[in-house]
């Protein structure tokens, strides 16, 4: 519950919101930047021309119900929504309000949470079982493929205990191999336990429903995060000034979505490289462990090809010498190779001839 609420603040794409289940059926998408204070820091530096954040896009997919799988509510559109998505973020209704109906009738996070697994779970089924008749028609001709069937047969069952693929205890190749079904109960997930606004400043660790959350997460390795809805469409308006005064008179550092994004940064193993010059100042995402020639391919294929090296420094250290100039003369410019892996924060020149 909240789930339009809180996209509309994050996003301020004004999605319609209104107090009755299936009131979104048009997936809305809300594109939104990444705060970084690195990039605020080098704009300082360098007065660009142009200011570019990394971005996220948001899509405020309509809740599902039981059912959804076999076709109950607008179930088929919204699994298919969900299949496009890199995480999801399952927005959990943790506050009692007699005003605001809750579609099942009563607050229960442990039973919304489950109805959802249960549908994405029922989805993942049928996709595994044709990939379980499918490798088992490959045993046939090579009895190599048995591992797979057996693996395979082992997770479907993980599955029918009601478990999402995300808990089961995947070795590398097998993790390698799965990445290929795009199984929905796979997919990353944080759990927003949305409360009321006192429970939220003052009471969290109190709050019952936050606590079974926090279990539920735990248990299938996703992440949970408290919030605030009302809090977030209050702050949506607000100039940075004053967003930054209210959370403080809150008592709060950053708001819901600075905690969401950092959150959905980790969970999808992501990080920044920077670029800066008068021209622009830039963040580029990458995943972590991308080497530097795969990194420059994010700017244009042809850095890519035609990868030389890299001139790299650290936001700190150029921070410390104050411009790239005396960074240079200290000796703290490094030139990288094809091997380099790239580091969260390098402020990097690519080299290319093409």
């Amino acid at each position: 519950m909240g789930k339009s609420t809180l996209f509309n603040a994050i996003t301020n794409a004004g999605a319609e919101s209104a107090n009755y289940p299936f009131c979104t059926i048009e997936p809305n998408v809300g594109v939104v930047s990444v705060p970084d204070e690195r990039l605020d820091k080098l704009a300082e530096m360098y007065q660009p021309d142009k200011f570019t954040p990394a971005v996220l896009e948001f899509v405020d997919i309509a809740g599902l119900v039981k059912g959804a799988s076999k076709g109950e509510g607008l179930g088929n559109k919204f699994l298919g929504d969900i299949r496009e998505v890199d995480a999801i973020v399952h927005v959990v209704r943790c506050f009692e309000d007699p005003d605001i109906i809750h579609v099942s009738g009563e607050i229960g996070p442990a039973r919304d949470i489950e109805t959802i697994n249960l549908e994405l779970i029922f989805s993942d089924l049928e996709i595994l079982d044709r990939r379980i008749d499918k490798a088992k028609k490959m045993v046939k001709a090579d009895k190599k493929y048995q591992a797979e069937v057996d693996f395979l047969e082992a997770l479907k069952a993980h599955l029918e205990e009601g478990k999402p693929a995300r808990s089961f205890p995947f070795t590398e190749e097998q993790a390698e191999l799965v990445k290929g079904f795009n199984l929905l109960s796979y997919k990353p997930v944080i759990y927003a336990a949305n409360m009321c606004e006192d429970d939220f400043i003052n009471n969290i660790d109190t709050n019952p429903h936050y606590q079974q959350v926090k279990e539920i997460a735990a248990a299938e390795h996703a992440a949970v995060l408290p919030i605030c809805a009302k809090i977030e469409e209050e702050i949506a308006d607000m100039s940075p000034e004053d967003k930054a005064m209210f959370l403080e008179e809150l008592n709060l550092h950053e708001s819901g979505l600075d905690r969401i994004i950092k959150e959905g940064y980790s969970l999808l193993g992501l990080i920044s490289y920077l670029t800066a010059g008068k021209q622009e100042v830039r963040a580029w995402t990458i995943t972590k462990g991308t080497k530097a020639p795969q990194a420059a391919g994010k700017i244009h294929t042809d850095f890519e090809k035609g990868f030389i090296r890299a001139e790299v420094i650290s936001f700190d250290d150029l921070m410390a010498c104050g411009s790239m100039n005396a960074a240079k003369e200290k000796g703290l410019v490094r030139l990288e190779g094809k091997d380099y892996v790239m580091q969260d924060g390098d402020i990097v020149l690519f080299r290319f001839n093409v």
